[in-house]
């Protein structure tokens, strides 16, 4: 099921709503994709700003309950932003060229119990077009778009141990397993 404030742009289960208001149903797998507005270092000269205003510590607070949910599977994408010295390092950074699109844009990755991403389609173009965009009413949404061979990749390489994991009744880990490795 997807989870967002706005309408969905596919078909398929939907929640429009707060994550927060289903965040303790009982869920294998979330992959969050937090806003990123108040937290990306691509906007760091209004940090002042929002951090006297409150609008910082408040997406800082919304990623922190994402990351404390209690799934047993979690992956949070933001690109490069505060979290990385707030929190903790990222256990990954992708980029769009790894998956199929010929783009940059670095991508962090806060796992728990799943493995990192492998790269499905390495393709050659590094084109900043998400960086270059020009100024638009829909500019924000676009920005924010996962692109579809990031969003494949964690569908199968993610949905599939997850699933298995739980119909052995097994963590996704062990405590003697890397988050590289798999049961």
């Amino acid at each position: 099921m997807s989870c967002d404030l706005l309408p969905t742009d596919a078909p398929g289960p939907h929640y429009q709503g707060d994550v927060r208001d289903v965040l303790d149903f009982p869920w294998d797998l979330m992959i969050a994709h937090p806003p990123c507005t108040h937290l990306s270092v691509s906007g760091a000269r209004h940090f002042a700003a929002k951090r006297m205003d409150g609008r910082q510590q408040s997406a800082v607070a919304f990623f922190m309950a994402l990351a404390r949910a209690l799934i047993p599977a979690i992956a949070i994408e933001n690109p490069v932003c505060i979290m990385s010295s707030l929190w903790r390092k990222p256990d990954q950074v992708i980029q769009p060229w790894q998956f199929g699109h010929g783009e940059t844009k670095a991508t962090c990755l806060w796992l728990k119990n799943l493995p990192k991403l492998r790269p499905t389609a390495t393709v050659e173009g590094r084109e900043q077009r998400i960086h270059r965009m020009p100024p638009s009413a829909d500019r924000w949404k676009e920005r924010s778009k996962t692109f579809a061979g990031i969003a494949a990749a964690m569908a199968n390489q993610w949905g599939g141990p997850v699933r298995l994991a739980n119909a052995r009744h097994v963590p996704a880990t062990t405590p003697n397993q890397s988050n590289d490795e798999l049961p």
